[in-house]
């Protein structure tokens, strides 16, 4: 069995928990669960425990917000005005044009307002009475936009590609799902990219304006051959190569620079992957299709250009940002650069008199790189699947700021991803009132190769899992991490290679929270820790081991654990007890170490069994300790 310790992208800071002690009488069940001066506190946890012959203790239910995303400052408020509720459609604010398939699909699902053009102000003044925000490039979603919503805004949905106009950060705070719909307009805007290049080559838009003007100069417009000059595709990404495959097909030698692009890819289509350097000083055509970050950010400036061919010509069908728009204007009057051909500028629109704009070597469109009608509904269906999918509470293969994971492995993981959550939870409701929580490792067996078992996923849900019920914060995928990290919690990882079939990705997940006492003694391993861990049988998580002892019961509805001398009718009192209060048992197994000496029964029951039922339970004296668990 060979062990890999990982790093979890959780490195957090210790965590002091505030002193206090579980509650020996029942807690009402308005009783609401809090962090105080950033440390976890388990005073109200949502769980009946007893030790034998104690009073049973109980707390508020733990209710499931995978639906909801609030930033934790704001969660309570949120809570009770959410509109997402059984009897209520959420409302979605889409606040520039989007194609009708698109808003017939966002109708059948929710309550749409189109509001075009507003302004910041009043983008701000509307957003708190929306579930989710659809914008293009136009609209700005900032920070004051998430602080205005007040935690009620589940999912942004940008219609396009470029997120570049979306406060990622505030976003995760906040807990909101920010999604885009990077594959409709795939074709349209590589298409664009190569009219653009086909244009300016041939002098197309400066002959067809001299023409309107009532001139007939050929001399002029004498242009430059594709065929055989190589072209820099800079950025090599959905709509890069899709520009490199047309490129090739013109007879142009295709290089291009991306240091995250897979080079075998690239070499399927026929083209080089190349450094920076050698991609701008080589080429004699230059197309950009890099995102804007702060890496990208005016890339294109006046030393670049430097390097450059003398008589290069740029396209940019990407973001005006990356490039200086004052050393481009001085590049082509220098003749660095013959010619530019723009489909996108840092200020949109640009200022009518742009010496950019207007030079007689640079050709322009108005950001019409995705403006065909066959994208423009592609990517109203795709942004809006993606929107209402969010909204009822789907992984998205397209989100940005949560862990991205494929569609086909979003499937495969399916299952696990309900496991990870209910360890989670059993987990930390197994921690007694006096802890803090301050370590939590997370144990992955599988016959994987380390590089094939992507665990992001898994482990924001195990983060959801414990951080919810000690706390007031709302938690998802888009910030577990970022909560943790703000709570004070440490995660770490560690994958062990078992010899089974790797045709599961996860053969089992153990979670063991250190450094802290049990409510369920039994729950301690060998090393101190509470410790349980599990697995998916025919679809459906299942606990498969609490301590040192070994269970078999669905994670479905509720659990009792109970630590017994193991002795005859043992499973036939507890379940006589169940059964005469009406009580319906779903599972039950026992689990222990030697015979005749100490067990675990685990149960699984449907209903929660009322305060004279745990007594009864208690009362048997062969039971030394028992927990009531609300999964």
């Amino acid at each position: 069995m060979a062990t890999t310790s990982i790093s979890s992208a959780t490195s957090l800071n210790n965590l002091t928990p505030a002193s206090s002690t579980l509650q020996k009488n029942f807690i009402p069940s308005s009783a609401h669960l809090s962090f105080s001066h950033s440390s976890i506190s388990l005073q109200k946890l949502s769980v009946h425990t007893t030790n034998f012959n104690n009073p049973i203790s109980r707390g508020s239910s733990i209710f499931n917000v995978l639906k909801t995303a609030q930033h934790s400052d704001l969660a309570s408020s949120a809570r009770d005005s959410d509109p997402v509720i059984k009897s209520q459609k959420p409302t979605i604010l889409v606040s520039e044009k989007l194609g009708e398939a698109g808003l017939d699909l966002l109708r059948s699902f929710g309550n749409v307002e189109c509001l075009y053009s507003l302004s910041p102000e009043d983008l701000c003044s509307k957003i708190g009475e929306c579930d989710a925000l659809i914008v293009r490039s136009g609209t700005k979603v900032t920070r004051q936009v998430f602080e205005a919503a007040k935690g009620r805004l589940k999912v942004v949905g940008r219609a396009g590609v470029g997120i570049d106009n979306v406060d990622l950060q505030a976003a995760t705070e906040f807990g909101c799902l920010v999604v885009n719909a990077p594959t409709a307009n795939t074709i349209a805007a590589a298409e664009h990219g190569i009219a653009l290049l086909a244009g300016m080559a041939r002098n197309v838009a400066q002959a067809d304006a001299s023409m309107k003007a009532g001139k007939w100069q050929r001399n002029k417009y004498v242009g430059v051959s594709l065929v055989g000059k190589t072209l820099a595709v800079m950025g090599f990404g959905k709509v890069g190569s899709e520009v490199a495959r047309r490129a090739k097909g013109l007879g142009m030698h295709v290089i291009a620079h991306d240091p995250y692009a897979p080079a075998d890819r690239a070499r399927a289509i026929g083209v080089d992957l190349v450094s920076f350097d050698e991609a701008i000083s080589t080429a004699d055509f230059v197309s950009l299709h890099m995102p804007l970050t702060p890496t990208t950010n005016k890339v294109f400036n006046d030393a670049t250009f430097a390097k450059m061919k003398k008589g290069v010509r740029i396209i940019n069908v990407a973001r005006g940002g990356v490039i200086d728009e004052d050393a481009l204007v001085r590049a082509l009057d220098s003749g660095i650069v013959a010619q530019a051909a723009l489909d996108v500028f840092t200020e949109e629109p640009p200022s009518k008199d742009s010496k950019l704009v207007q030079h007689e070597n640079v050709t322009v469109t108005p950001h019409l790189g995705a403006s065909t009608k066959e994208a423009q509904e592609g990517v109203a269906v795709e942004i809006a699947e993606a929107v209402v999918g969010a909204l009822r509470g789907e992984l998205s293969a397209t989100a940005v700021n949560a862990p991205m994971v494929p569609p086909e492995v979003l499937s495969e993981l399916a299952p696990y991803v309900t496991l990870a959550e209910k360890l989670g939870r059993l987990a930390v409701q197994l921690v007694a009132g006096g802890s803090g929580i301050q370590s939590v490792k997370v144990g992955y067996k599988s016959a994987r190769d380390p590089d094939n078992l992507d665990t992001r996923l898994l482990r924001a849900m195990i983060t959801k899992g414990i951080i919810e019920p000690i706390s007031d914060a709302h938690i998802n995928l888009v910030n577990a991490d970022f909560i943790a990290k703000q709570k004070g919690l440490r995660i770490s990882e560690e994958r062990v290679y078992v010899n089974s079939s790797p045709e599961n990705p996860v053969e089992s997940i153990q979670v063991q929270i250190s450094n802290v006492q049990s409510k369920f003694a039994s729950a301690l391993s060998d090393n101190g820790n509470i410790s349980i861990e599990g697995k998916v049988k025919y679809g459906i998580p299942h606990l498969t081991r609490v301590g040192s002892f070994s269970v078999d019961v669905s994670l479905e509805g509720n659990l009792i654990l109970c630590r017994q001398v193991d002795q005859p009718g043992m499973i036939g009192q507890v379940g006589n007890i169940l059964g005469e209060r009406n009580v319906n048992v779903s599972f039950m197994s026992v689990g222990r170490t030697v015979k005749r000496t100490k067990a675990i029964m685990a149960i699984g029951v449907d209903e929660e069994p009322d305060k004279e039922t745990l007594k009864k339970i208690g009362e048997v004296p062969a039971i030394d300790e028992f927990v009531f668990l609300d999964l």
